[in-house]
């Protein structure tokens, strides 16, 4: 042993930012015990994994970084030390392969996230880490000046109170609060002086707004009861944000009892959650036909339909049927399908009027958190020395695609290494 088993690291939160600074820490040789307020870790971890566990993304470092946004800064230290490449290999260590889907993301070879956290929980134990499931952080103890001590738990045994040589704080952000992400830490951390950003939407779904078609807000009973779970697929679409940048993505959507959602308003939903919060609605323009050109389009609906219908003018001329067809009505007026100019325009740049992203605890994750300027380069909050911060309760925000997961497990290693540094040159 190197001396430092004496030394007790309290991490709170057991998902894969928290399990990885616990795993950092123990092979380091200190005792380390994991609070958790659920009653069995990695609940988030495992959802993912449902449809297929999308652990990170193949493409080169340098496109990956730059899915990051506006944190793509603080988040290249740990990414570049533990990126895509180095998590397949931590993961092969465990005993899962993995491979590289047709879009570029990594999968298990199993595709399920449960054989993994077994794996890795088990590797755990073995070290010495000991789990403290169903205990929920009630912040500090009144007074402690010391913050890594006093550390307040609910417990079924009823209130614990535990001291620890330094804390890592791993406790997720504001979506999916029946899987223990509820955001709140925030005014615990908050009354502690610590610099955090609001917490948002990230990865979400959107309520449309007042459509050109319809007197009142909203799609109309008649969508809603006819294409409601209908997949929009092949689409591209398009958002110019409040500062004039344009965001285009292709891809499949689907409409919603109150709007719009699925992978592709996903990959937009910052610019447009973004611009929304800055003008009040966002416009997002779907091309329905992006294999065909505007004057092709044109051409084809400017011939005689005859006694055809205008549905079946519309599906044989340009490929528009079914849900395509039905928000096309919804987002135009009479006089759009009068003119064949227009209605090629509209079905080339379909305009929705989108109002608001939906709930927090309806997106896959969360924007805002605790602010990387109120952390040191180890992650540890300058306002709380000896407390470390990791995953998705920082202030970060990436799309869908293995870019959520990458940067949990990476700034949790991040703050492990941080808080065994920073035991370390306090021996």
């Amino acid at each position: 042993m190197n001396g430092t088993t004496q030394l007790r690291v309290a991490v709170i939160g057991a998902g894969p930012a928290g399990l990885m600074a616990a795993e950092m820490l123990a092979e380091r040789g200190f005792s380390v015990d994991i609070h958790d307020a659920m009653p069995s870790p990695g609940r988030k971890f495992l959802l993912a994994g449902i449809g297929g566990l999308n652990l990170t993304h193949s493409e080169p470092p340098g496109t990956f970084i730059t899915r990051y946004r506006e944190r793509q800064a603080d988040l290249a230290p740990p990414l570049g030390r533990f990126g895509a490449a180095e998590l397949r290999e931590w993961a092969h260590g465990l005993g899962i392969e993995t491979f590289v889907g047709s879009s570029g993301r990594v999968f298990p070879k199993e595709m399920k996230a449960a054989p993994l956290l077994r794996a890795w929980l088990h590797r755990l134990r073995q070290t010495g880490v000991r789990l403290h499931v169903r205990h929920r952080w009630l912040g500090w103890e009144d007074g402690g000046k010391d913050p890594a001590r006093g550390l307040r738990f609910a417990t079924p045994e009823g209130e614990r109170t535990i001291a620890a040589d330094a804390v890592i704080l791993a406790l997720g952000g504001g979506s999916w609060v029946k899987l223990g992400s509820d955001g709140s830490w925030m005014p615990l951390l908050a009354g502690r002086g610590v610099e955090l950003a609001p917490l948002r939407p990230a990865n979400c779904g959107f309520d449309v707004g007042h459509l050109a078609g319809n007197a009142q807000p909203g799609w109309s009973r008649h969508l809603v009861d006819r294409f409601v779970g209908a997949p929009v697929k092949s689409v591209a679409a398009r958002i110019t944000d409040a500062r004039g940048q344009t965001h285009e993505r292709a891809g499949e959507c689907m409409v919603s009892a109150t709007g719009i959602e699925g992978g592709l308003i996903y990959a937009l939903s910052a610019p447009l959650r973004d611009t929304i919060e800055a003008t009040g609605s966002a416009t997002l323009y779907l091309d329905l036909a992006p294999g065909r050109s505007l004057a092709r389009l044109t051409d084809e609906l400017s011939r005689p339909r005859g006694s055809r219908s205008m549905a079946s003018h519309l599906q044989s001329k340009a490929g528009i049927d079914g849900v395509k067809a039905g928000l096309l009505r919804e987002c135009t007026t009479k006089e759009t399908f009068a003119d064949p100019g227009r209605l090629a325009a509209a079905i080339k740049a379909l305009p929705i009027v989108l109002a608001a992203p939906r709930p927090l605890d309806e997106a896959i994750s969360s924007a805002g958190g605790v602010r990387f300027e109120a952390l040191d380069e180890r992650l540890m909050l300058r306002a709380l020395p000896g407390v470390f911060c990791c995953g998705e309760m920082l202030d970060w925000e990436a799309p869908t695609g293995g870019y959520l997961l990458t940067a949990c497990f990476a700034t949790g290693r991040a703050a492990g290494l941080g808080a065994a540094d920073w035991l370390a040159g306090r021996e």
